[in-house]
């Protein structure tokens, strides 16, 4: 009977991390994606942050100046929201986020049939196979929506003050910022999950003599 290898979360985070160094120029390109999409999604909810906050400070000023910038505002609005269209563009960009990261994943099995053939050769189980992609991922993940929420979040903030002026400052919504940020980092480490579950799925049900014999 083939012996089983289980090895512990501590190790397999350790090939993680050692994986995306000797492809490091390919897990770039993959996090940047995330980074872009995640900046845009932080930069549009925060710029309606701001404008909320603007729209309730009851500062007729204020309500003037939202007027001027092209914001639809009536008697009894109390909050304000994203058009349309600029909705279908955040989840366009999203998705075509999670379609990049899927490519990339599937380009990395594709890279390493013989390396994930050794592993399964040496008893490795399907779920360790499993374990290490989404373990690629989520620190992908992490570094690229943690970068994409600080790189919207200062051009969102940036951008206000350069359009209305630093009287925005004193009612600037810094708990509704955080919150937005904090959505925007969980959304992006969901989709770098949701974009390598397939690739990691197809490495774990591969069979190691196919992979073994997989010339490169």
């Amino acid at each position: 009977m083939r012996q089983l290898v289980v090895l512990p979360w501590k190790q397999s985070l350790i090939m993680s991390y050692k994986s995306i160094r000797a492809r490091f120029f390919r897990s770039l390109v993959t996090t940047m994606t995330l980074v872009l999409a995640v900046s845009f999604l932080a930069f549009s909810q925060i710029s309606i942050d701001i404008a909320d906050a603007m729209l309730v400070s009851d500062n007729p000023v204020f309500h003037r100046i939202l007027l001027q910038s092209g914001y639809d505002i009536l008697p009894d609005d109390v909050s304000l929201s994203a058009s349309p269209k600029q909705r279908w563009i955040v989840v366009l960009s999203l998705l075509v986020c999670v379609v990049g990261i899927i490519n990339a994943q599937l380009m990395s099995v594709t890279e390493r049939f013989r390396e994930i053939g050794t592993m399964k050769c040496l008893g490795a189980l399907d779920r360790f196979i499993v374990r290490i992609f989404v373990m690629e991922a989520s620190m992908q993940g992490f570094a690229g929506s943690v970068t994409g929420a600080f790189v919207g979040g200062i051009a969102a903030c940036s951008g206000a003050i350069f359009r209305f002026g630093t009287d925005i400052l004193p009612i600037f919504p810094w708990q509704d910022i955080l919150s937005t940020s904090a959505l925007a980092i969980g959304t992006g480490i969901g989709l770098s999950l949701l974009g390598v579950l397939y690739p990691a799925i197809m490495a774990a049900r591969m069979q190691p003599v196919e992979a073994m014999r997989v010339e490169q």
